[in-house]
């Protein structure tokens, strides 16, 4: 039977980490970061090498590994326990619900032991004999690392196309065969993106290729079968390397669109399905409009900001569509406390999945005009649109999860109202009773109110002696949603209080969240979270000597704020992929995302913005200072956010920071930015920060 950890118990359920081995101390060189601003010494700039052949650098990485490993050598028993408990609660050989498309059905399922899904499909009914479309754990055998991110079958059902990569870089490579013979094409295009789409010819696929240093996604491209590469015809190019792009299907598959976005600008283009040669634009680009059209009906209908900044719902009729913007016509209305997230139309309806009060939801609306809610009878939760691959149908499928209640498949019927569960996501040896989920709003510095959704087991007292796990992310307008995490029952069991901060920056409260969260006001994710973190504790959720944050990528870059502007609120913080060399990575236009960025981070060429992101760069600010204990991760060929970005904000914080506490730095050789791939690989790898999070919390370890 597992027993909570209490502040008396402390002292026995710490053990010392090993000491026989000393941290790396990187080498310092000159450097001057040149900028429009001024240059930068940057001593560690030399652990950037873009082959990741540097004998040097890899000598590096591969030292701080070896000492990450002395170091948590004594809680290798934790680790292990961790990751047995989490595979515990995973059903092994789950299946997902069958969708239909096209007289097919479609699921995946995996087997016993296996890190990779098995992806079928039956005809005519989901009981029919299945053929396989897929066996991820045979194709991914002889490799360090695999992801087949997208596929996509033909018109005629006969043929599937597929992106894989099997480095982690997200440069992946096109492959194609036939469904009923297993015959694979030699037909492959490296380097692009994982976005595949068939013309209805059934002979031409349409594909995004990326620039091969920026790796950016620039130019959408028609290969047709049986020709070589070199013939493959470019259908667009996109010249403003601030946009990026994707291309699919419209919900009746008439039309193919080619999609640019940016930050704060949508281009929308469409061509006929079976002649995409001549793509008509929806409504041309302009800066802080931002649109996305779906077709069906005979209408388009399109989410956009247009004379709304939560987003509202318009209607063009095929016939107005040469008058473009002034024909559209309200079908939502704009609204100030509810942000429209996503939109799917069937036939006589449209299922609107929308956020209001820090909530995700999804709402009904009939061609008529009727509106059907869907409810829920919990206080923090989250709602989202599931696979809907047919219009003609009454039925919505979409999910219901909480951080109690395990992900559930239900589907609604927009006519009756009538809802069927279709499926728990099971989670052996979990009972939710056992547990309770709160939202509660933590207020910030200047006043406004952060939500914050809660989950411990029944029995944690709130007299403030509890350790505290708080996340967060914050970037992007990316909201972060309440779900159950099977690697998280182990530590609510052992008495973490689990909350996740829904600080500024994403989009739980509406755009204005976003807009009061990045550019010159990103400094309010940063005290934001800070903030929550005191409130929990001045509410005693938490014991002050006991709290641990963590956040990756964009998130990495707040834990780096955080420790430089409140070191002394955590007793541990958790980075992974983290952001941390704000000003230096966005000075260059050659990184991987620089360009995309400037209206999330600003440009720092221009002064204004320069200084302010100077004032925040995790990096830039580190300090002569105490600094909680650390744990960072990144993956040498991560693409998103190069691993010399927290390779030199840890060789700094080496260098400066005057307390005795571990930092560790995990690096994985052989992945990119989701880490080393399959899903019992990442439970290991979750297992071992969780193990050093709870030795430093001062939870009981057995």
């Amino acid at each position: 039977m597992r027993w909570m950890a209490t502040a008396g118990l402390m002292a026995l359920a710490m053990p010392a980490l090993a000491q026989q081995a000393t941290p790396p101390i990187a080498a310092k060189k000159p450097y001057q970061v040149p900028s429009p601003n001024g240059a930068r010494e940057d001593e560690y700039y030399w652990l950037r090498d873009d082959t990741r052949k540097n004998p040097e650098m890899l000598a590096y990485l591969n030292a701080e590994n070896a000492y990450a490993d002395a170091q948590l050598a004594s809680l290798k028993p934790l680790q292990a326990k961790l990751y047995d408990e989490t595979v515990a609660h995973i059903k092994q050989d789950d299946s997902s619900v069958p969708y239909r498309k096209d007289g097919y059905w479609y699921s995946s399922r995996f087997a016993t032991g296996a890190d990779y899904p098995l992806i079928e499909r039956r005809k005519g009914s989901p009981s029919a004999p299945a053929v396989l479309l897929f066996d991820q754990p045979a194709m991914a055998k002889g490799h360090n690392f695999f992801s087949l991110s997208d596929w996509a079958v033909s018109l005629d059902n006969r043929l599937v196309a597929w992106a894989e990569d099997t480095v982690g870089r997200r440069q992946y490579v096109l492959k194609v065969k036939d469904i009923a013979t297993g015959r694979i094409y030699a037909d492959t295009v490296t380097n692009v993106e994982p976005n595949i789409v068939w013309a209805a010819d059934n002979r031409t696929i349409l594909y995004i290729a990326k620039d091969p240093t920026t790796l950016r996604g620039y130019r959408v491209m028609a290969h047709v079968l049986g020709t070589p590469g070199s013939d493959d015809r470019m259908l667009y190019e996109e010249k403003d390397d601030t946009f990026n792009m994707g291309v699919g299907r419209t919900t009746d598959d008439r039309y193919i669109c080619i999609s640019v976005q940016s930050t704060v600008s949508d281009e929308q283009r469409c061509a006929p399905a079976n002649a995409p040669s001549t793509f008509t634009v929806v409504a041309p680009r302009e800066r802080e409009f931002r649109y996305s059209a779906d077709h069906l009906g005979g209408r388009w209908i399109i989410r956009t900001n247009r004379g709304a900044k939560n987003y509202k719902l318009v209607t063009l009729a095929d016939g107005d569509a040469p008058k473009g913007v002034a024909a559209w016509r309200d079908l939502v209305p704009a609204s100030d406390t509810v942000f429209i997230e996503d939109f799917k139309p069937f036939d006589g309806f449209v299922a609107i999945d929308q956020r209001e009060g820090g909530n995700r939801m999804i709402r009904l609306l009939t061609d008529a005009g009727k509106s059907i809610p869907v409810k829920a009878d919990e206080p923090a939760y989250r709602m989202g649109l599931s696979t809907n691959a047919e219009p003609d149908t009454p039925w919505v499928r979409y999910t219901y999860g909480s951080l109690v209640t395990p992900t559930t498949t239900y589907e609604i019927n927009a006519r009756t109202g009538e809802r069927r569960m279709l499926k728990v996501t099971p989670v052996p040896g979990y009972d939710p009773s056992l547990y309770v989920t709160e939202r509660v709003w933590a207020p910030a510095r200047d006043g406004t109110r952060i939500p914050v959704s809660i989950v411990y087991r029944k029995g944690v007292k709130r007299d403030g002696t509890a350790p505290l796990f708080q996340y967060a992310y914050g970037s992007y307008g990316i909201s972060t949603d309440p779900s159950v995490d099977a690697g998280r029952i182990g530590l609510l069991d052992r008495g973490v209080v689990y909350a996740i901060a829904h600080i500024r920056g994403g989009q739980e409260m509406g755009r204005g969240w976003y807009d009061d969260g990045h550019l010159l006001n990103k400094r309010n994710s940063f005290t934001d979270f800070i903030d929550v973190t005191r409130y929990l504790v001045a509410q005693k959720y938490a014991a002050p000597g006991r709290v641990a944050a963590m956040g990756g990528s964009a998130g990495g870059l707040l834990m780096g704020g955080v420790a430089n502007m409140a070191p002394q609120d955590y007793k541990l913080i958790i980075a992974q992929v983290p952001f941390v060399d704000v000003v230096t990575t966005m000075l260059d236009a050659s990184i991987p995302l620089t360009t995309f960025e400037y209206d999330e981070w600003g440009n720092p060429a221009n002064k204004p913005y320069y200084d302010y992101m100077l004032g925040y760069s995790p990096y830039d600010n580190v300090a002569a200072k105490a600094y909680p204990a650390l744990y960072v991760g990144t993956g040498l060929w991560d693409s998103q956010v190069q691993y010399y970005e927290p390779a030199k904000w840890v060789a700094r914080l080496r260098a400066k920071k005057t307390d005795g506490n571990p930092l560790l730095f995990r690096v994985n050789m052989e992945a990119g930015h989701g880490g080393k791939s399959g899903r019992f690989e990442r439970i290991r790898q979750n297992a071992e920060w969780q193990a050093f999070m709870l030795s430093q919390l001062g939870v009981a370890t057995n």
